[in-house]
């Protein structure tokens, strides 16, 4: 009788997650395909309008040439041409149901993963979570797609770090930011490989991509004379800057609504200048970090997006899917220590929903409300990244406060990984 009910319990708590993901993504298929109507703008108009005239013009041969809103690297265009396997639907209904697709693949990965030794099914429930609390923009953006390619690599860093490197390879040729997936890999062979393997892939995908069609390098200068956008946490300057008489600016720029006028490039170089001392952070760890374990790849990438995506002078809605993604791989992990930041994050993803799309109206105008949504969200991104990175750093850096209590606490939940898995 014990042994069956032992069998039952973690059949019956995955039937429970499996069913809150079911849930979850049929309101959230139902808002984007409008049968559920969530107030503010309409996300779905960035698949309807932007990502079909793309898809048009791919089908002709050639990249977006005319077009300063094609701001992606060339393997976006697989991303943005794969509603044709779908030809039976319309484009955006078709771009729907494989992002709802790749959702699936991610959860089934998660769930599978929290079964193995030395994991947890905190990793599943932090992405059916995640993704709800962003709303239908999850569904409307090819950045789901693009952290489905992330999480595959992270989960495969520990037993197969050449198929981590080539899916950072090919994910940086889809949206730049999964190369962040490989600061964390242990020195030696594991490096060596996942690091050979992503500039192979990319190389090869991006001479295919040039190859295949003109304009794939546009993205490059398509940037340059951005503003800063209004949901960043640079643009909280202006923001609050407007009620005292700044005469600037709210445009739609670039594909994107940002701020232009007076101190607008000063703040955006601010932002840059924070990116690189992120860097700078991330160098200095990697060179003095010496315990790795087996949820380090997954806790570095984590830090490495919340820097990165914090600092950026553009923190689109659909950014927090990264996170979202990257925290749940570290939670699968037992031996993490990104609970709390992970926890933040579903917190800002929630406020974001509420900022974009339901407030988004009075975040543009810079109403109280609107600030005080930024303030909120912006506040939870820089206190989850603070967090993350000290939490990093203490539990991998020689002489830093509570190493050795994680390295002895860690230490058995590898070896029994790297003896079982």
């Amino acid at each position: 009788m014990k042994g069956t009910a032992g069998v039952q319990l973690p059949v019956a708590k995955t039937g429970i997650t499996i069913a809150a993901w079911a849930l979850t993504r049929t309101v959230l298929l139902l808002c984007v395909l409008k049968v559920l109507v969530v107030p503010g703008p309409d996300v779905t108009s960035d698949v309807s309008g932007i990502y079909r005239g793309w898809y048009e013009v791919l089908k002709t041969g050639t990249y977006p040439l005319d077009d300063v809103t094609w701001q992606y690297p060339p393997a976006a265009a697989l991303a943005i041409l794969s509603p044709a396997l779908l030809p039976f639907l319309e484009y955006a209904t078709a771009f729907f149901v494989l992002a709802l697709l790749c959702d699936a693949v991610v959860f089934g990965l998660l769930l599978y993963a929290g079964r193995r030794p030395g994991k947890s099914p905190r990793g599943a429930w932090v992405w059916v979570a995640g993704v709800a609390l962003l709303g239908p923009t999850s569904l409307a953006r090819y950045d789901l797609m693009v952290t489905a390619v992330a999480v595959a690599a992270l989960l495969a860093a520990a037993r197969r770090p050449r198929v981590l490197g080539a899916l950072a390879g090919f994910g940086a040729l889809l949206k730049v930011w999964p190369v962040l997936l490989l600061v964390g890999t242990p020195r030696g062979r594991a490096t060596r490989g996942s690091w050979t393997a992503a500039v192979v892939t990319g190389v090869v995908v991006l001479l295919l991509c040039t190859a295949a069609m003109p304009g794939a390098l546009a993205f490059l200068t398509f940037q340059r004379d951005r503003g800063t956008e209004v949901e960043s946490l640079g643009a909280l300057v202006f923001h609050i800057a407007r009620h005292a008489g700044w005469e600037g600016q709210v445009l739609l720029h670039y594909g994107s609504v940002e701020f232009l006028g007076p101190y607008v490039p000063l703040v955006s170089g601010a932002a840059l200048g924070l990116t690189v001392l992120a860097l700078g952070w991330l160098v200095v760890w990697r060179l003095r970090a010496r315990t790795f374990t087996s949820s380090t790849p997954a806790d570095a990438a984590f830090v490495a997006v919340l820097l990165f995506t914090t600092t950026s002078r553009v923190i689109s809605p659909q950014y927090l899917i990264w996170l979202v993604g990257t925290a749940a791989v570290c939670l699968a992990f037992r031996s993490s220590r990104m609970g709390l930041p992970a926890g933040l994050i579903l917190v800002a993803t929630g406020v974001t929903f509420l900022e974009f799309p339901i407030g988004f109206t009075q975040v543009v105008e810079s109403s109280p409300l609107g600030i005080a949504m930024l303030v909120l969200r912006n506040g939870l991104l820089v206190a989850a990244t603070l967090i993350a990175c000290r939490r990093l750093w203490a539990g991998t850096v020689p002489g830093a406060r509570g190493d050795g209590a994680q390295a002895r606490a860690a230490r058995p939940v590898r070896d029994k990984e790297l003896l079982g898995s």
